[in-house]
């Protein structure tokens, strides 16, 4: 099954973001290549539903974090292998009997830009060979057994004749071999260079990402059956804060909905943000910004944290807010899903939001394989919820009086707050104050 997710979620938890920038995305993207790269691109817009897949991918992963290896190529000879491969016109091929070929091929400035790239193509699969039969010998696959098979691979295309021959002569590639290598390479065995550099494509993200864990201390994420719903995590915190608190949460099916409360600023979006990318980046396979975590796999995430009105179709923010619970709604028919509200039903009244609130999450309540995250400063809501349903499990981020002002722990705790610091953080900043003395300018 393919995971289900939107762009809404995507942008919620800036998977791409704006132009790379501070996206999740662009923390890892550390590729040499741009073919490593849009492998990354495309590992990060299809997470994986597949336990074995998800495993798999992480212990590669973790390999190349616990065994630093440098990936041995610059993106130039990439290029330019990519452009020799990419010009299958026959009548570009180097055939013997041309007087100017020699030349050509002795004299590199004078060739002209169609030799320039057979040659520049020709030599970059030489020295690509050779890096790749020097990296792979490296590997140990007692200890990266999951990539076995793609190393297998990779081995069978290197043991090929041609390629064997091309290594064999890269000290010195004459007229007459370039010009038997240029049809062999480019014509009759572009399909198997191809297939090796989609292999060093991964490899180039497997070493990339696993840098990326090293150097910032991220974890793997171990995946566990469906249908044992789970997600157990220790000091999860968001990848983007420095100095971040981080927290600890543990889901299971006697406490698959969580209601959390708190004061503005206390926390509560960035904590939501930080569970939701790493259970996102733990379905790809990927390291996530924790301490540890196992989670049983699901179907796709949704989440709602900075939801837009849709003044295309004149849709005020409650009314988004009610599609976008229909749309979740639909989704849970069929498909076990992470789901995530932060201050559900803002968009009306106190009364409304009360009432949706409570219908809302007592629905969610029934949904057992499925997990729900539910923000809001509606307490009230929380205390009824209390009262009918054993699987809603309450939590807050607290705020502690020191001096009159509001001070953050940023740390979970069991429970459902009553913090309302709205008017003190308003008195703190001395708005009324500055308002009432424009008022009395004017009244002079």
């Amino acid at each position: 099954m393919t995971f289900s997710t939107d762009k809404q979620t995507l942008d919620d938890l800036n998977i791409f973001g704006r132009h790379g920038g501070d996206s999740i995305y662009n923390i890892f993207n550390r590729c040499i290549t741009r073919g490593g790269a849009s492998v990354m691109e495309e590992l990060f817009r299809y997470p994986l539903t597949d336990i074995a897949l998800i495993n798999r991918r992480s212990n590669i992963i973790r390999y190349f974090s616990d065994t630093p290896v440098d990936f041995p190529l610059q993106n130039a000879t990439f290029d330019a292998v990519q452009i020799y491969l990419s010009n299958t016109d026959e009548r570009t091929k180097l055939v013997a009997g041309d007087q100017t070929i020699g030349k050509k091929l002795g004299n590199i400035i004078a060739m002209d830009t169609m030799t320039q790239q057979i040659h520049k193509g020709i030599t970059g699969i030489a020295e690509l060979l050779s890096s790749v039969r020097e990296l792979i010998g490296r590997i140990q696959l007692d200890v990266c057994e999951g990539f076995s098979q793609d190393l297998a691979e990779i081995k069978t295309i290197l043991s090929q004749s041609i390629f064997r021959d091309l290594l064999e002569s890269k000290a010195k590639l004459t007229d007459t071999k370039m010009i038997w290598f240029d049809d062999l390479l480019r014509f009759r065995n572009r399909d198997s260079i191809n297939k090796l550099l989609g292999y060093l494509y991964q490899l180039d993200v497997y070493i990339a990402t696993g840098r990326v864990a090293r150097e910032r201390n991220f974890n793997f994420a171990l995946a566990s059956e469906k249908g044992h719903l789970k997600i157990d995590i220790e000091g999860v915190f968001h990848p983007h804060v420095p100095n971040a608190v981080a927290n600890d949460i543990r889901i299971s099916p006697d406490g698959n909905v969580i209601f959390l409360t708190g004061a503005n600023m206390a926390g509560k979006s960035t904590f939501m943000k930080s569970l939701s990318i790493s259970l996102y980046l733990a379905h790809m396979g990927f390291p996530v910004p924790a301490a540890s975590m196992s989670f049983s796999v699901l179907d796709g995430i949704y989440t709602t944290i900075n939801l837009p009105d849709d003044i295309g179709m004149g849709a005020s923010h409650f009314y988004s807010e009610v599609l976008r619970v229909k749309k979740v709604a639909t989704e849970l028919q069929s498909k076990n899903l992470f789901v995530l509200f932060d201050e559900l039903f803002r968009g009306t009244n106190v009364k409304d939001a009360e009432e949706a609130t409570i219908a809302v999450a007592a629905a969610f309540a029934g949904k057992a394989q499925s997990i729900f995250v539910l923000s809001t400063h509606i307490m009230e809501a929380g205390e009824e919820l209390k009262k009918r349903y054993a699987n809603i499990r309450f939590m807050y981020l607290p705020t502690r009086m020191v001096g009159g002002k509001p001070v953050y722990t940023y740390h979970l705790e069991e429970g459902i707050t009553e913090d309302r610091h709205g008017m003190v953080i308003i008195n703190n900043e001395g708005i009324l104050d500055i308002l009432k003395k424009g008022t009395k300018r004017n009244n002079e």
